[in-house]
This record gives structure tokens, C-alpha cells and sequence, in this order.
């Protein structure tokens, strides 16, 4: 069992972890960087980070092909957020020891 003191070094190096994530920030691209997205303040939880900034480049707005650009937002936020959650999952790893916790990447 844990006593108070280890209890209390954890909860420091989570708080840690936690503002670490929320100063970060990761950029994914999609159609060969027509459109970049990128996320900031990771958090641990699942979904849990802000859109920041979204770059369509000129080349991608074709107004007789609006779904194409549609579809490449859609593909760079996801590759974004996976890569959120990978940061969020590899700065956890070494806590948890590789356990997964409930509501964790």
C-alpha cells in the first residue's frame, strides 16, 4: 500500500506531468500539408485538448470541391489529436508503469 508521502510525490509529479502537457503543443498535416492542424493544452483525459490553429493552404480551396478540403480538416485534426494523446500517453508511461487507467490515453 501507498503511505501519504508517496501519495503526495505522486500527486506532485502528476501536477507535473499535467502542466508539462498543457504547455505543449503538436502539429499534424494532411493532403501533403494542404491543410495543418494544430492542437495545444493536452490534457490526460480522452479528448481533452484545444484546436489552436487550423492552415488551409491556397491550393486546397477548390470551391467545386469543397468536401476533398472537408476531408482533409477532419483527417489532420484526428492525426492531431492521436498525437495528443501520444504525448499525453508517453509522459504517463513512466508513472503508471504501463498500466492503463480508466478516463487515460
Amino acid at each position: 500500500m501507498m503511505n501519504n508521502e508517496m501519495m503526495r510525490q505522486l500527486q506532485t509529479r502528476m501536477l507535473k506531468i499535467q502542466e508539462d502537457l498543457a504547455a505543449q503543443t503538436v502539429e499534424a498535416s494532411a493532403g501533403g500539408g494542404a491543410v495543418t492542424v494544430t492542437i495545444s493544452d493536452i490534457g490526460m483525459g480522452p479528448a481533452q485538448a484545444k484546436v489552436q490553429r487550423v492552415k488551409i493552404s491556397a491550393e486546397a480551396v477548390d470551391p467545386e470541391d469543397i468536401e476533398t478540403l472537408e476531408d482533409l480538416i477532419v483527417a489532420a485534426v484526428n492525426e492531431a489529436l492521436s498525437k495528443a494523446q501520444k504525448a499525453a500517453a508517453d509522459k504517463l508511461g513512466p508513472l503508471t508503469g504501463g498500466l492503463k487507467l480508466p478516463g487515460m490515453p
